[in-house]
């Protein structure tokens, strides 16, 4: 059971929200808020395992009220304005979401904790991309792919793109789990679906595996 602590100075939103908890097994609500200062004395004699924290409110923002915290446990931002979302990822935010949202867009969010708790310490990329820093856990990743002076990291939920060669991911990436197999692709060794002539079947897309790299492929792919 995840308790959480509810921050919104709008008694509608918490309305809404308040709902969305009740409807959740896995979530208990642990308190509500109607301002950052009520959180701050709230979290003094209270722990929680997630915050769903609204951004616009009286005396204390809710990325100020964010920012005051040493060790903060999981944040969700709820906010009416789409402008801090940058900010927010920068503060380590699990999901930002943009009012109004629906029950199944806060699932999601939610899922995205439990997703977070249980890869935090798994071998992961550290990179930056479009002024924001993600963490991508190794099992996620099925290939990059080099696009000139970029690559492409392709994962089981989205792809990124990020301004490095190739072989920087090569270097970085264990080789009991991931191969190149192409001067344009690194596979994840556990991502092969099945291969088909000289090319292997991850993600629903075939990629080509190189001469130069085939015998090196083949015996790794037969070997596990």
């Amino acid at each position: 059971m995840m308790k959480c602590l509810l921050v919104d100075d709008e008694p509608v939103a918490r309305e809404i929200l308040r709902t969305y908890i009740t409807d959740l097994p896995t979530l208990e609500l642990a308190g509500e808020c109607e301002d950052a200062m009520q959180a701050l004395e709230f979290l003094q004699q209270h722990s929680v395992d997630l915050i769903l924290l609204d951004i616009n409110m009286p005396k204390l923002s809710g990325i100020g009220f964010l920012k005051s915290l040493q060790n903060p446990p999981p944040v969700i931002l709820t906010t009416a304005y789409s402008e801090y979302a940058l900010e927010s990822y920068e503060l380590d935010v699990v999901d930002y979401l943009l009012k109004p949202f629906s029950f199944e867009r806060f699932l999601k969010a939610i899922q995205k904790v439990s997703h977070k708790d249980s890869t935090q310490t798994a071998p992961a990329l550290i990179i930056k991309t479009d002024g924001r820093t993600f963490r991508i856990p190794h099992s996620d990743i099925l290939f990059i792919e080099s696009a000139g002076d970029y690559v492409i990291i392709h994962t089981k939920d989205e792809n990124f793109t990020v301004y490095k060669r190739l072989k920087v991911y090569q270097e970085q990436l264990p080789d009991s789990q991931f191969i190149r197999i192409h001067k344009s692709y690194i596979i994840s060794l556990s991502a092969v679906e099945f291969l088909e002539g000289n090319q292997v079947s991850i993600g629903e897309k075939l990629l080509p595996i190189g001469k130069t790299f085939k015998p090196d492929f083949f015996a790794r792919f037969e070997g596990n």
